[in-house]
């Protein structure tokens, strides 16, 4: 909790008037100093109390947003070109993999060049209305991978739980999906510029999200119902998916070594017992990014909390980090394909023989997404 500590955390050590004689302090200087006067009103009143933060640490923070959103982009570039271009991972289970790999770019695509611009200046140059715009669109786009990695985990729920009784997904199914995602995410995030809570400038000034200092409850109740919808019941309906998918594969591979000890065998890995083996890997690889997801987005959360319940004092440092953590998320799903899934492997390679992670020779396995995706052939009643 040492990021809430004190003000002097992020302090502006050559800020300091001291020396011989001298009495030592900060004088009036504070973190707002540098903020346009037309984006005072936004502002809240907390700010004043600490001191501007070291330029290494906006020069840290530049750096650090800069290559993540270089990596991002890249990344989930990739994954959208070669989803898109490679036929056999054209279905419609996939479609879901190309919407998060989409939001995920957009989201730092729009957030990363404009908080380094902003670190190099070391506050928000931009004006309030595109602190408005920068803020709902990183909201967007978080509110968009969250409940796209909820419907893929539906999906394998689907696939992996109800087996060859589940009504497979179609194309039009998957978009409708992909459209009920936007369509909520836009409420949501635009519910501020309407006036339940608004959008203000990050404790450091560089950045920009939701209010979560203003002390009336209509600002404060926006955060809480937002956490609801938007954290807590994926959240909920993720750990219910992937409960069932880890209960079903571990009865099936029960089920294979009891067979195969009656057989006197030593394992059945049949095409169908390969099939299932693949399919348990996809769900663990799934759960492992949906993990990333949530550790990227809590301590965002918990700033947000702190802020509405007053249990803490907040820095600016520490609001600025939690803001970069939960934008980081984008950075892990490109990753977590490429050492997951075989066909995406084997499509890398021949399309981009120097990004492959290995000879895609040996992924013989018919397979999906690492994310979802409904592999060519279902597992055996």
């Amino acid at each position: 909790m040492a990021a809430f500590a004190e003000p002097h955390f992020s302090a502006y050590s050559a800020g300091w008037q001291g020396g011989a004689g001298g009495s030592g302090g900060f004088g009036n200087m504070t973190v707002v100093d540098k903020v346009p006067p037309e984006m005072l009103h936004m502002v809240d009143a907390h700010w004043y109390q600490f001191p501007p933060m070291n330029p290494l640490w906006h020069a840290i923070l530049g750096f650090t947003i800069g290559v993540l959103g270089l990596v991002s982009c890249m990344g989930n570039g990739c994954v959208i070109y070669i989803f898109t271009t490679t036929k056999a991972l054209r279905t419609p289970s996939n479609l879901l993999v190309v919407n998060l790999a989409f939001s995920d770019f957009l989201m730092m695509f729009t957030m990363a060049p404009p908080m380094v611009i902003n670190c190099y200046h070391e506050t928000w140059t931009y004006g309030p209305l595109m602190c408005e715009i920068y803020a709902m669109l990183g909201s967007l786009f978080g509110c968009g991978s969250i409940w796209t990695m909820t419907m893929i985990a539906f999906d394998r729920y689907n696939v992996i739980v109800k087996g060859l009784s589940a009504k497979p997904m179609t194309n039009n199914g998957a978009l409708l999906r992909i459209m009920a995602i936007w369509a909520f995410a836009l409420i949501w995030t635009l519910a501020p510029m309407f006036g339940w809570n608004r959008y203000v400038p990050e404790g450091n000034m560089t950045a920009c999200g939701t209010d979560y200092l203003t002390k009336d409850w209509k600002s404060r109740s926006y955060i809480l119902v937002y956490s609801v919808f938007v954290y807590y019941t994926p959240l909920l309906l993720i750990i219910y998916s992937y409960f069932f998918i880890v209960q079903a594969v571990s009865a099936h591979e029960k089920n294979m070594r009891e067979q195969a000890k009656k057989m006197n065998v030593a394992s059945l890995r049949s095409s169908e017992a390969a099939n299932t083996s693949a399919e348990c890997k996809l769900a663990k690889v799934a759960l492992m990014t949906i993990t990333l997801w949530f550790c990227a987005w809590t301590p965002y959360l918990i700033i947000n909390y702190t802020g509405v319940f007053e249990s803490a004092p907040i820095s600016p440092l520490a609001t600025i980090w939690g803001s970069l953590f939960a934008k980081a998320n984008a950075v892990y799903n490109p990753i977590v394909y490429g050492i997951s899934h075989p066909k995406y492997r084997a499509a890398l390679y021949k399309k981009f023989p120097s990004l492959a992670c290995n000879d895609p020779a040996d992924d013989t396995a018919s397979v999906a997404s690492g994310a979802t995706a409904v592999s060519e052939e279902k597992p055996s009643a």
